[in-house]
This record gives structure tokens, sequence and C-alpha cells, in this order.
């Protein structure tokens, strides 16, 4: 190895074909010269399981000055220091050449936990089957040919209004499902863009290209579900679970169906809610992973109501029609719950979500607890050692649930008492 110094533009100017001179300031950081008049920028380093490892950071000339390419040598070697290779990224970079060869490095990664949400945790497997739907059907179709570093804003723009326009619609075969029926429309074009600006994101961390396509791209409303229940579709919504076991539908999906009026839990974490989740005795619930991940919330006198009616035939507690996995089937069994009341196509499961948060709003409670009642996400540290709820928030719990059960024409009478912590 060469005599180490403080590599500036007298020692590059008087390198000599086929030697290398190694910066005294930064261990690894060097210049090199090989045949021709070239001379380039290299690092050397090891990887965390002690792999020897090149990389060329680039030739001599603008960009590249000694100075700025050790500035890129220091943030190489701060990449090593938490476990990135950068060799090895740079070579899946180059692999990489189209869009659709992206995204399914996008997808790899995030199925292997290595990329995070913004709450810092591996995204849900139901996320990323959102995600490789959106990718197949809507990016590799109208994008996936295209080089990753050609896309250019506009090529975006175009995208979003070819998919609002309907462009990628139709349906298509899925192994689980059957058959999916995809439709375009402005929600989906802005959640879709969405989508493509964090595979970009992850373009330009892995170097793949210099900047993001997507960024100040103006997209439309994502077409956010705002629909409450009015009065009269609580009434018909309590007639139709009052009537459902006349009409044969599964028990276990009314009791779902009332569960999520009752709560306004999200229709995901009442398929995969089980036993060992419940204290009943205590009126909470205890979710290990959820949206926002770990949760807490209160159960209402008339939720626990619900639980209590319920067989314990297996772990999860709102079984399904048959075997021990969740009830995938809930979908239709709500359309039948909604004919048989007649409610508008628009009504859905998260519209009890929504219709349980306006009605706390309407008696009077503030967004932290509306938060904690539903599970938005919560900052608080102290959150993390509590692990029943208190009698305020069961009290507002009852508040809301009793008067969702009024509306539907199931009004409890029984009287409660609210006990609260003594002075001592």
């Amino acid at each position: 190895m060469a005599v180490r110094q403080r590599i500036g533009l007298r020692q590059v100017r008087a390198l000599k074909p086929g030697t290398t001179v190694w910066d005294a300031s930064l261990s690894g950081f060097g210049a090199r010269r090989q045949r021709s008049e070239a001379v380039s920028y290299v690092l050397y380093y090891r990887t965390a399981e002690g792999r020897q490892r090149w990389y060329t950071i680039g030739r001599h000339g603008a960009p590249w000055t000694p100075d700025t390419a050790r500035e890129e040598a220091k943030r190489l070697l701060g990449d090593v220091a938490h476990k990135v290779d950068p060799a090895a990224e740079k070579r899946a970079a180059r692999n990489a050449q189209t869009v659709a060869e992206l995204c399914d490095l996008y997808l790899a990664d995030a199925e292997s936990g290595r990329l995070v949400t913004r709450w810092r945790s591996a995204k849900k497997a139901s996320t990323l089957a959102t995600d490789r739907g959106r990718i197949e059907r809507h990016i590799k179709p109208l994008l996936g040919r295209r080089a990753v570093a050609s896309v250019t804003r506009g090529d975006v723009e175009a995208f979003m209004f070819d998919v609002a326009a309907g462009k990628t619609a139709g349906t298509t075969k899925t192994k689980a499902q059957g058959l999916a029926l995809v439709r375009g429309g402005k929600g989906t074009a802005s959640r879709t863009v969405g989508l493509l600006g964090a595979i970009f994101t992850y373009a330009v961390r892995h170097r793949m290209r210099a900047d993001n396509p997507v960024r100040g791209v103006m997209r439309p409303a994502d077409g956010r579900r705002n629909r409450r229940l009015t009065d009269a579709e609580y009434k018909v919504l309590g007639e139709a679970l009052r009537n459902a076991d006349e009409a044969k539908i599964w028990p276990a999906a009314v009791a779902a169906a009332r569960f999520l009026a009752l709560t306004g839990w999200r229709l995901g974490e009442v398929l995969g809610l089980r036993w060992p989740e419940l204290d009943l005795e205590r009126r909470t619930a205890k979710l290990g992973d959820t949206k926002t991940g770990e949760s807490m919330r209160p159960l209402s006198h008339a939720a626990c109501d619900v639980l209590h009616s319920l067989a314990r035939s297996g772990d999860l507690v709102f079984a399904a029609t048959r075997g021990t996995g969740r009830m995938l089937g809930f979908a239709k069994l709500w359309a039948r719950i909604a004919k048989l009341g007649e409610l508008p196509t628009d009504v859905t499961p998260h519209t009890l979500r929504h219709s349980f948060a306006s009605l706390a709003n309407d008696l009077g409670y503030s967004e932290p607890t509306i938060a904690s009642l539903i599970g938005h996400k919560g900052r608080s540290i102290t959150s993390r050692y509590i692990h029943s709820a208190d009698p305020l928030l069961l009290a507002a719990a009852d508040a809301v649930a009793d008067r969702t059960a009024e509306l539907m024409g199931e009004a409890r009478s029984v009287a409660r008492v609210i006990p609260l912590r003594s002075a001592r």
C-alpha cells in the first residue's frame, strides 16, 4: 500500500499509471489511476459481516474534487456504521433499470421489514397487499417499462390523469379471491401517486436517481370517506341486526357488525380480535397489532354484552363460518345485513367507525378522548405502562355506545355506577 498523505490536487496530478494514493486523514479513502489519464476516487471498507468492499465514488473532475470526494466518503462510512453496504446497493441500483424492477426491489425490502412506516414499524401484511395491487394494476402497466432515471414530473402527472380517467380499469385474476375489480378515479390516482412517491424516495436513497419526480405534483383529494349514519339509518341498521337470525345470517358476523357500531373500531381489528387480548373484568382490550401499533381500548357495557353473548370456539372472538382463521367472507355478510335494512350502498363498516367518532363529538368529548376510544395514534410515554382504561374513559365509551344503541332501538335501562379513584 502506498504512503498515506492528505489527498489534494497536487497528489492527484502526480499519480502515475497503476498507482493509488491513500488519504492520511480518512481511513479507506483514496485516489487511483489505472492505465488511462483518468483518476478515480475510491473507498475501501469492511461490512458488518467483515467482508472487504471497494466502492468507486467517481472520476476526478466536476463534481468530484479531493474535498467533495472526501465528504462523500465520510457519508458512505456513516452508512457502513449503520450496517448498510453501499457497494451492494450500487449493484442493486445498476440491476434495477426499469420502474418495474424498482418496484420489485421496493416490495422485497418492504416484505423483509427493511422499510418502516411513519410509525417506525414494518408495513402490515394488509398494507403490503394493497401496495402490491396498486403496483401490479396501475404502476407497472403504465410506467413499468420506463427507465428509472428517465421518469419526469410530466410523466407522473400523465400517469395520474390516466389512472383517474380509468385507463387501468378492468378485472384481474387473484389467487385468494378469484377476481379483483380494478377501478380508476381521482381517489385511486391520488393514493397510487402517493405510493409512487415513496417508491422514488427509495430510489433516491439507493442512488438510482438524484431526485424524486413525484415531488411537486399536485394530487386531487383522495376521496376520504366522511360518511356518517343518519338517525333513520341507525334505526334501520338496528332492525336489520335484530332480524338477521331469521334471515339466517352467520351469528358471529351479526355480532361483529353490532360490535363495530358500538366501539368504532377498525374492521381488521374486530375480525382479528382474540380472547387473550380481552380483560372483561376491567372492560379493557389490549390490542398488540393495529394500524398504529399496540393499542389499549376501553370497552363499554354494551360492547361487553356482545362479547359475553359469543361462544368460545377458538382463539378468535368472531369465528369464521368454517375453519379457524379470520372471517374472510365478512364483506358479503355485511352486504346481506345492509340489504336487509335497505341501507344505501355507500354505508360500509368504515361508516360505522366514522359515525361513532361523530357521535362522540356530538356529545362534547374532546379529540384526545375520541382518539383513545377508537384507537388513533397516541403520543403519551406514560400510556405504555397503563394496562387498563380509567373510569372516565370507560364512562365516555358507555355514553357513546348507549347513544348508539338508543338510535338503533336497543337502549339499555340498566343504571350504572362509575367508580372513581379515592382521594387517598
